[in-house]
Formats: C-alpha cells, sequence, structure tokens
C-alpha cells in the first residue's frame, strides 16, 4: 500500500518580490513628487512676482489734461503717486527675493537623500503663512484703489481716473492680476507645506 506524499511548492521569489518592489517605488515617487512641486510653484511665485513688478514699473503715463478751455497741462500718472501701488511692489519685491531663497533650499533638499527636514518644513509653513498675509493685504489695498479709478466714486466727488490714463490703469490692472496670482501660488505652498509636515510628523 503505497503512501501520499504532499508536496506544497512556494511561488518563486521573484513573483512575490516583484509586488514589493513596485509597492516601495511607488511609495518613494510619491514621497519625493511633493518636493518637486514645491519647487515647480516656487518657481512660478517668482515668475509671476518679477512680472507683476516690471508691469507696474512701466505703467507711467504722461498726457494732456485740458483744464479751462484753451488752457492745458502736461500730467503724469504713475505708481510712485499711489501709496497703496506702492505697497504692493514692496511686497512683491520682498515675495520675489523670498522664492528665490526657498526654490534654492529646495534645490537643496532634492539633492539629499531624505528630502525636506521637518524644521525646514516648518519654517516653510510659518513662513509662507507671513508672506500670504502681505500678500493678500497688498492685493486688496491696490485692487480697491484701481477699481475707485475706474468707476470713481459720486459720494466724495472723485471722477474716474482712467477714462484719461487708460495705459496706465491697464498695465497697473495687469499687474495686480499677476499679484492676484502670486497670492493663489503662495496659498498652495501653505496647503503643500503644511501637508508635507503633518506626513513627516505622523510617520513618527
Amino acid at each position: 500500500m503505497g503512501s501520499h506524499v504532499s508536496v506544497t511548492t512556494s511561488p518563486p521569489p521573484a513573483a512575490t518580490e516583484q509586488p514589493e518592489k513596485q509597492s516601495a517605488v511607488l511609495s518613494q515617487y510619491k514621497n519625493n513628487s511633493h518636493p518637486v512641486v514645491d519647487l515647480a510653484l516656487r518657481l512660478f511665485l517668482f515668475i509671476t512676482s518679477l512680472v507683476a513688478i516690471i508691469v507696474m514699473l512701466i505703467s507711467k503715463q504722461t498726457k494732456l489734461i485740458q483744464v479751462t478751455p484753451g488752457h492745458a497741462v502736461l500730467l503724469t500718472g504713475k505708481f510712485s503717486y499711489i501709496p497703496s501701488f506702492i505697497y504692493l511692489i514692496t511686497a512683491l519685491s520682498v515675495v520675489c527675493l523670498y522664492s528665490i531663497i526657498t526654490g534654492a533650499l529646495s534645490v537643496l533638499a532634492l539633492m539629499k537623500p531624505g528630502g525636506i527636514s521637518t524644521k525646514l518644513q516648518f519654517h516653510f509653513v510659518m513662513f509662507d503663512a507671513l508672506l500670504l498675509g502681505i500678500m493678500a493685504s497688498a492685493t486688496g489695498a491696490a485692487t480697491g484703489v484701481a477699481y475707485t479709478g475706474i468707476k470713481g466714486n459720486s459720494h466724495t466727488g472723485w471722477n474716474k481716473m482712467c477714462t484719461t490714463y487708460d495705459s496706465f490703469c491697464f498695465r497697473a490692472a495687469a499687474s495686480i492680476l499677476l499679484s492676484l496670482i502670486s497670492s493663489i501660488t503662495i496659498l498652495l505652498l501653505v496647503l503643500l507645506s503644511t501637508h508635507m509636515l503633518y506626513k513627516k510628523t505622523t510617520r513618527r
């Protein structure tokens, strides 16, 4: 009477190791994609803030204004005559410099095996939020003045300035729009930095 011998065969090592390798590569890709997105956003922030500064600086316009019949005065409209536009230029300059510094730090972090450290990520969150508040207030102040220049104010007797300085107002509006895009970019950086910091702290 022969005895029945059952033989169990285990799957080849390559079959079990392949899914593990794929999951490890996928996890590593997800971890490395956040610093790349962070760097791309900071580069985009630098471009938008720099272009906004240039557009505002070249928004000067000089026109001959008819004061009385037979008498005209040569008047100039420029950003330096409006305090809120000066505030916007100052905020954009700070943001532009900040994006260069943090962008360089992001590049250095990408070159390291561990990526951005928790301490550096915390500083990113803190300063990104600070810059967001500054940019939002500067953009809001400039938008309020620009709206008055376009619509005027019948209650205070302020006339529409943009009917006269059309080129100046167009460039100022373009600069404010770019400043708004910069503010949204900083908001995305705050959200991304907070998410990255959360993932780093929860791993511990």
